[in-house]
């Protein structure tokens, strides 16, 4: 059976600046030069019996300092051949606040063109950019005046925005304000795993707060600099439901948990997103006494669940905002491409069933391009359609992507 997608359907993949781009100097940076020893050596008892026998290389320092990552800072332009020759006809990118922006109000022209020219480059391959203005890392200075929990962040955030839009609003018609809220704040303010590790309620809540006035003093000032621009953010959503159903319990504390990690947000920002932009992961079943009970009949090489009937109830719940929306993540960790390309395919055929029934799903971003340093975890997951050895700097395509690439020309799912 053939499930056509909607004319017009971008198809593509993502990156974020820190994770690719390589000689990055900002608060992670920073922060993995002093945890690189640490997250090695916990590494031990954190991961399961298996994980480690399949990747031993989480248990050296080196493989936690994201140092060249994929050099794509200058290899741009032959990954985006890549991604033009597997039919990606969109591609979602971060540009790195900490090279525009250096030193508190000064802004380096050069490091603004250069970002100009990849968004030639994306434009020239006939591939529509999404660019995403903050990934979770910060300049330096910001972190010292106390990162996220300035009041102030918001009005140095969307400065910094103005200044990005004023220069490149010609290349650009999508922006992402900024990327998955929720999971900065809970792994930095909550649980205190990510820089700057603090495990405090109320800052957790401050942080909320100003990320949510960010994007939407960001959200006011590109719509006076290019009202035709189209502006949202990257929301990590859970499709989160109660373990048992009839149990009252059970569900009192999976509608609090989907308030908190998914609804609120969208409150905060007061209508202010001109699209929907959904990362979809994760599926959690919650258990009022015993918290997530999942059943991990299949799982990633991180050990997350595998749920891809998920992303359907997922988009039919924000069909309620009544706005497009773009998957702007979805992807899995599988070093052996052995799980990808069915991953994809399943997932594809809940996004269509999500659309025959009527939710304006408008784009598909598979994450990631490339395998990259993923955050405190280092390099051993592999999510990329593109394999990448960090040695040499060789990229090859997975079969994976090859598979992927056949949907992306024919904008069409074959339902075997």
């Amino acid at each position: 059976m053939e499930l056509k997608f909607p004319k017009g359907f971008y198809w593509g993949s993502s990156t974020s600046a820190h994770q690719v781009e390589g000689d990055n100097h900002n608060d992670w940076s920073e922060w993995e030069k002093s945890n690189a020893e640490r997250l090695a050596k916990e590494a031990k008892n954190k991961y399961q019996t298996w994980q480690l026998k399949k990747f031993p290389e989480m248990l050296k320092p080196e493989g936690y300092l994201s140092g060249k990552a994929c050099d794509h800072y200058n290899r741009y332009e032959k990954d985006l051949d890549i991604a033009k020759s597997l039919g990606h006809n969109a591609h979602r990118f971060s540009i790195e606040w900490s090279r525009i922006e250096p030193e508190e109000g000064k802004f380096d022209g050069k490091a603004a063109e250069h970002y100009r020219k990849v968004l030639q480059a994306l434009k020239k391959r006939g591939i529509e950019p999404f660019v995403t203005l903050w990934h979770w890392t910060n300049p330096v200075w910001i972190a010292k005046i106390g990162a996220l929990e300035n009041r102030k962040f918001s009005f140095y955030f969307s400065r910094y925005a103005g200044y990005l839009v004023g220069k490149l609003k010609k290349e650009v018609k999508f922006w992402i304000t900024i990327n998955e809220p929720t999971v900065l704040l809970t792994n930095s303010y909550l649980l205190g795993i990510w820089p700057p590790q603090k495990k405090s309620f109320f800052s957790a809540n401050r942080v909320y707060k100003n990320l949510a006035e960010a994007h939407k003093q960001s959200y006011r000032v590109i719509k006076k600099i290019d009202s035709s621009s189209s502006v949202g953010f990257a929301h990590n959503i859970k499709f989160i439901e109660p373990q048992y159903r009839l149990c009252v319990l059970d569900q009192l504390a999976a509608k609090v948990y989907r308030y908190l990690s998914n609804d609120r947000m969208f409150l905060l920002v007061e209508g202010k997103y001109d699209f929907v932009g959904l990362n979809y992961y994760f599926h959690e079943r919650i258990r009022f006494y015993l918290g997530k009970r999942n059943d991990n009949k299949e799982v990633t090489d991180m050990n997350w669940e595998i749920y891809p009937e998920g992303i359907y109830h997922t988009l039919k719940n924000l069909g309620k905002y009544d706005k497009p929306i773009y998957i702007t993540e979805n992807g899995l960790a599988d070093s052996g491409d052995r799980k990808r390309k069915k991953f994809i395919e399943d997932h594809l055929f809940w996004v269509h069933q999500a659309i025959s029934e009527g939710v304006d799903v408008r784009g598909y971003f598979y994450w990631s391009l490339l395998d990259n340093f993923e955050w405190d975890k280092g390099f051993w997951p592999r999510f990329g359609l593109i394999s990448v050895d960090y040695k040499t700097q060789k990229r090859t395509v997975r079969k994976s992507a090859l598979e992927y690439a056949k949907i992306c020309r024919t904008n069409t799912l074959i339902e075997k």
